[in-house]
């Protein structure tokens, strides 16, 4: 039988074949092509030649085409459509993949040629792009290892491995108790919930073949089943479960793990020469030092805390006069503050809901993209790895761009979030490849499917990452899309959340999912006045999380991570009915992987960029202006890793921003 993964593919824009390609066509994938990336690095290393840059780097880049071709299909769907089949392989997968990226970085002879090719860069004739892509090789072997010797070597490669083990782990044990809790519900506890909710709730029942509706751990379920339900020993229940994720006392408790995994890191820094895993992850990223990321925290930090301090004051009253005894809890928070925004704002997510419907807020994402950067998309009927997944060619002036794929709805077998990911990304060595971009996200399903204005913004968020991947035009793979500095990553993302709150985008595309009529304009006025209510909590509970990540990287490794967060949050005198957003055993950004570990600032690091980048917009008095646009695209989504994230914002802007821009984006400079 032939190995679909294997095989040259056919099919239109080379998109995966998914329906012939099996469970049990991976492992002999992935080993035929680990086989052969194997041969080709041993070639360039063992190359009698002097080294250049193209029988070195360029060669480099071209050497794992296959494993990439495999790895781009296997992760992406290990991670949206677990099966037992793909949970079992990414295990077996993680330390075979570790040791070859060892065998990589930990290669002496082919260290050698890098470095003498980095020795030699002044008197080389190289374009921008191959010098910079040279800076990044020389780092990259540097930083993973290449200069220790001897016993040194061996540990960090041991080291590196099991880490690469217990992210794994880590990840799916957080999937098996988001997969497996659930809490049915009689139809006395409908009693107060909006239809929206109470039709999420039959439809994951159904999924789950339960007889009646259901409230799992899906954010687009738990968060409206916590802010509607007026029943507080549900709320309570489910809000216990939602944060014990990772924390149950059995076989799929992360918190042993969390604190092995911290360990490591802080033992691979020293290996490498660093004092603390912070101040090795941090130093090629913008913020540089831990500091400087402690720094913009902190100036956050007081603001908001000044403001979430006195919201739960107003909580607290509006419980009392509701004729409930006790503090306000972390499961009441949601449910008074949505209260209190209607009676505020007269703002009624139940109201709001039905103008915002999955695919008008998918047109809507589209549409703003045709008219800043000019891309077209047609929906493509084509076999994809899930009936819910869709996609669509991306294309300019009649030119082919990308494939982009939209995953939308929550499922057992897809793990929490939303996230991005490109199953092939754009390069030109080795001829013009066009990226596969996907899109995944875990909105409630419908009929038809409606978001909150959160989920939308999630929707306009992931699209902003995926516009830096279809708009990615640089020769070299290593630099493609957003392979960019941790804390620019999310700049793209969250600059295009901001098109979202332009009026005549939600004018066009926010309309009755029964009558079609459009958003009346009072209550469009309404969701915009809005747009900075409950900042408080959302500010805390964010960057709570990022000062905890910071703590557990900067020093020695804590013994007891869920101690060592307990101390931050009570040096920082965290308020009492607000939680993390991410507690240690399923902060999943900083445990599944190195991503995000001491990186989780960068959200806020990256905001300060594109409240700034957004006024570039504003003050060109058109949100869609097409010089400000190009200069968008030219400086930053275009352009990847091609130069230091400074340079390119710099290059955009003319300057580097301060805080202010975000503390007032987020209503928050009269709490300073």
């Amino acid at each position: 039988m032939t190995n679909a993964l294997l095989s040259e593919w056919t099919t239109e824009f080379a998109l995966p074949p998914f329906a012939q390609i099996k469970d049990e066509d991976f492992a002999p994938a992935f080993d035929a092509a680990l086989d052969q990336s194997r041969a080709l690095i041993k070639a360039i290393a063992e190359n009698p030649d002097a080294p250049t840059y193209a029988n070195t780097i360029a060669a480099m880049e071209q050497a794992d085409g296959l494993l990439d071709k495999v790895a781009g299909v296997f992760y992406n769907l290990a991670s949206a459509d677990s099966t037992p089949a793909r949970e079992a392989l990414m295990r077996d997968l993680a330390p075979k993949m570790s040791a070859y990226s060892s065998e990589i970085t930990m290669n002496e002879a082919l260290f050698a040629r890098v470095d003498a090719i980095w020795q030699a860069r002044e008197t080389l004739v190289l374009e921008r792009e191959e010098a910079r892509v040279l800076k990044l090789y020389h780092r990259m072997f540097v930083r993973s290892g290449a200069a220790v010797a001897g016993t040194d070597r061996d540990r960090l490669t041991d080291v590196k491995s099991k880490l690469a083990v217990l992210g794994t782990q880590f990840t799916q044990n957080l999937l098996a108790d988001e997969r497996d809790w659930f809490m049915d519900l009689s139809e006395d506890d409908l009693e107060g919930l909006p239809a929206f909710v109470v039709d999420a709730a039959r439809a994951a029942g159904a999924e789950r073949d339960r007889p009646g509706p259901i409230v799992t751990l899906s954010r687009s379920l738990i968060v409206p089943f916590l802010q509607f339900s007026p029943r507080r020993d549900l709320r309570a229940k489910a809000y216990a479960a939602w944060t014990a994720r990772g924390a149950n006392g059995n076989d799929t408790d992360n918190r042993a793990i969390a604190g092995e995994i911290l360990a490591l890191r802080h033992e691979r820094a020293n290996l490498l020469g660093y004092t603390s895993f912070a101040a090795y992850k941090l130093e090629p990223e913008m913020a540089k030092t831990p500091q400087a990321v402690r720094d913009l925290l902190m100036q956050v930090w007081t603001p908001a805390k000044a403001q979430a301090d006195a919201d739960a004051a107003i909580l607290q009253d509006m419980m009392a006069k509701d004729g409930v005894n006790g503090t306000l809890a972390p499961h009441d928070w949601r449910y008074y503050s949505e209260k209190r925004r209607k009676a505020e704002h007269d703002l009624d997510e139940a109201e709001l809901k039905p103008y915002l419907q999955l695919d008008r807020m998918i047109e809507a994402a589209f549409d703003c993209a045709n008219r800043l950067f000019g891309l077209k998309f047609r929906a493509l009927d084509a076999p994809l790895y899930h009936e819910d997944a869709r996609a669509w060619e991306v294309t300019r002036d009649g030119q082919h761009m990308a494939v982009f794929i939209g995953d939308y709805f929550a499922r057992p077998s897809k793990r929490s979030g939303a996230w991005c990911s490109a199953m092939r990304s754009q390069k030109k060595l080795g001829g013009d490849v066009r990226p596969i971009v996907v899109n995944i996200c875990n909105f409630a399903k419908g009929d038809p499917a409606l978001l909150s204005y959160d989920d939308a913004r999630t929707l306009f968020h992931e699209f902003g990452h995926a516009l830096h991947q279809m708009l990615s035009n640089v020769t070299h793979g290593f630099i493609s899309g957003t392979s960019v500095a941790r804390d620019f990553v999310e700049l793209p993302s969250q600059l295009y959340e901001h098109w979202l709150e332009v009026p005549e985008v939600l004018e066009k595309f926010a309309t009755h999912a029964e009558t079609g009529a459009p958003m009346p304009r009072d209550m469009l006025d309404r969701l915009l006045a809005a747009q900075t209510y409950d900042m408080g909590f959302a500010t805390v509970e964010y960057t709570a999380s990022a000062l905890v990540d910071l703590a557990f990287h900067e020093g020695t490794p804590p013994a007891d991570p869920m101690a060592a967060q307990a101390e931050v949050l009570a040096d920082i005198e965290m308020p009492a009915a607000i939680t993390m957003r991410h507690a240690t055993p399923h902060f999943a950004h900083i445990f599944s992987g190195d991503g995000y570990s001491s990186g989780y600032y960068s959200y806020m690091w990256s905001e300060v960029m594109d409240a700034d980048a957004f006024n570039a917009f504003e003050e060109a008095g058109d949100p869609f202006d097409p010089d400000t646009a190009a200069r968008l695209e030219e400086n930053i989504l275009s352009a990847g890793g091609s130069e230091e994230a400074e340079a390119l914002y710099t290059a955009f802007r003319g300057r580097m921003p301060g805080v202010e821009a975000l503390l007032k984006g987020r209503g928050l400079l009269k709490a300073a």
